[in-house]
């Protein structure tokens, strides 16, 4: 049989508190600010301390749970005859669990449901910051799970429900959510159900099933990747603009001209942060880094002296968290080179003047480029400086991203194979490369037809020849003639003209004068049915009706005309 009681346990001595002896033991005496005046027996502590001794608030249970192993737990009543009711519920269960009815299991999940649900999420979230989540991950999951829980009225596990969430889903939609807003919605839905479910939280994820909205129908900001020609303008924009904005004047009669006078020590920052932001650009194209992941790179990381010359990006920093090696083209290995050695220069200058010892080189964990908050907001200036527009006339956008899909849809253009290209990019589905990273408008899709054979037909020029006086009549086959000449049964006349020019059709030379069959029947087999069908079509009309074109014999007639 069980017990409820409340559990006793042990506190600092108060500040201020008045220790008195009564029936020889020793009490505290104390009053918290605006409450009433409180006393507790003074026990010492492990340390030799004097602590109070005070209750708990709520009733603990006490009871052997279908394993016979004794069990305590916290029931969250202040009322005895309540925490008695759930004593009771703790010992019905453990007899079902001992006699096969439920098992351990379904035993610990119906624990957890009385547990309120922003705990079950503060755990969660602990559990993805010691898995190691990124940053933007923890965040995004944090904003999903918590927005979620208070607008769906999830108070318990057991509130969880699918139709509850889809109908919150679609007034997303309807508020103009993009459907990628809605799949993380539900991908953190789903991925914290999981997540109750091996912690024996959950029997099964009430939210499986519900549909991935279509992201392909409903892009936002869909970007391009930049051409060859836009990239060497923006390079150069982005490597002269802090100089010549530094230089022009922003009031007065000369506002907006390039005359403003610089110190040679402004003048020299400003190169600085030019050369900086150009090679900021141009190591993240012909890297495919992300933005974070090239904020990462310290010169530790770089192996520029190497015969394979490359750069570490460490597993915490990459988006798949399993670490890369990426390659560096030679032309960016001597770029580098040449901004590591100025920035040792820069610092030598600087331990210099302040007297201090002049380093050898650069630490290894001095960060490789300096990428500010507001990269975003630059970037969008230093297009605007190259005339490159940041959208364009079918709604794609140019970001700092639309360097790495750069990376990807000149790696494609180049002929890499589609496997290579995933590689680099450091993909894991290669649809991912070539459907998402790569933009079909910079393909030369007319060029690569050049590489399908040719086909030859051999079939020799024809030209027609014209037929005037004597020099020739055209070659006209019976099977011509026999069409359009030969009468039909039944028929006064047949509306079907002969062309005036039938060297047009045929190829002139000279012949004797064909033979007219006078019926289909003396025609081959699909000539014949042709004739059939369109003698068919004719309607049939009286003799002399003005709606027929030609009678019999004026065809005759008029093939005497060319045949002389």
């Amino acid at each position: 049989m069980g017990s409820v009681f409340k559990k006793s346990y042990t506190l600092p001595l108060p500040e201020g508190a008045e220790v008195y002896t009564r029936d020889g033991k020793q009490f505290a005496r104390w009053k918290p600010e605006g409450k009433r005046t409180r006393t507790a027996p003074i026990t010492t502590g492990k340390d030799g301390s004097l602590r109070i001794r005070v209750k708990a608030s709520t009733h603990t249970a006490k009871y052997r749970d279908g394993a016979g192993q004794v069990i305590e737990k916290p029931t969250g009543c202040r009322d005895e005859d309540a925490a008695r009711a759930v004593l009771a519920e703790l010992e019905r269960r453990a007899q079902l669990v001992k006699a096969g009815v439920l098992t351990p299991k379904e035993d610990a999940i119906a624990d957890k449901s009385a547990i309120p649900l922003v705990s079950h999420i503060e755990e969660y979230l602990a559990y993805l910051k010691a898995k190691g989540a990124s940053k933007v991950h923890f965040q995004a999951r944090f904003y999903a799970l918590n927005r979620m829980q208070k607008e769906c009225q999830f108070h318990r596990l057991s509130d969880l429900d699918r139709n509850t969430l889809e109908r919150w889903l679609f007034k997303q939609v309807e508020d103009g959510k993009s459907a990628r807003t809605m799949n993380a919605y539900r991908a953190a839905a789903i991925s914290f159900a999981h997540w109750c479910i091996k912690t024996n939280r959950l029997a099964a994820n009430p939210f499986e099933g519900i549909p991935k909205a279509n992201e392909k129908v409903d892009r936002r900001r869909p970007r391009r990747a930049l051409t060859e020609e836009e990239l060497t303008r923006l390079i150069e924009a982005a490597r002269k603009r802090p100089f010549l904005d530094a230089l022009k004047l922003n009031r007065g009669k000369k506002k907006g001209e390039l005359s403003a006078r610089l110190k040679p020590e402004t003048r020299k920052r400003l190169e600085l942060l030019g050369w900086e932001r150009a090679l900021i650009y141009k190591t993240l194209f012909l890297t495919g880094l992300r933005r974070s992941e090239l904020a990462s790179i310290t010169v530790g990381n770089l192996e520029l002296d190497e015969s394979y010359p490359h750069a570490i990006l460490e597993a915490a920093f990459e988006k798949n968290r399993e670490g890369s090696t990426i390659p560096l083209r030679s032309d960016l290995v001597e770029d580098l080179r040449q901004w590591l050695t100025n920035k040792l220069l820069l610092r030598r200058e600087k331990a210099l003047k302040l007297g201090e010892p002049i380093p050898a080189r650069l630490p290894a964990n001095t960060p490789v480029f300096n990428l500010p908050e507001g990269i975003i907001k630059i970037f969008d200036r230093d297009l605007e400086a190259a005339g490159i527009p940041k959208r364009d006339e079918r709604g794609r956008t140019v970001d700092v991203h639309s360097l790495r899909h750069s990376f990807g849809t000149h790696l494609s253009k180049g002929g890499v194979p589609l496997r290579t290209a995933q590689a680099a990019m450091r993909h894991s589905d290669p649809k991912l490369t070539a459907n998402v990273y790569t933009d079909p408008q910079l393909l030369d899709i007319a060029g690569a037809l050049n590489v399908l054979p040719k086909l030859p037909i051999g079939v020799k020029e024809v030209r027609a020849l014209e037929a005037t006086g004597t020099t020739g009549a055209p070659e006209i086959p019976d099977s011509f003639l026999a069409l359009n000449l030969a009468p039909t049964p039944g028929l006064s006349g047949q509306k079907q003209s002969i062309p005036d020019n039938l060297a047009e059709i045929h190829g002139a030379s000279e012949t004797e004068s064909p033979n007219l069959p006078s019926n289909p029947k003396f025609l081959p087999r699909q000539e014949k049915d042709t004739a059939n069908n369109r003698s068919q079509q004719c309607p049939q009309n009286n003799f002399g009706d003005p709606a027929r074109i030609l009678t019999w014999d004026l065809m005759l007639r008029r093939h005497s005309l060319y045949t002389g």
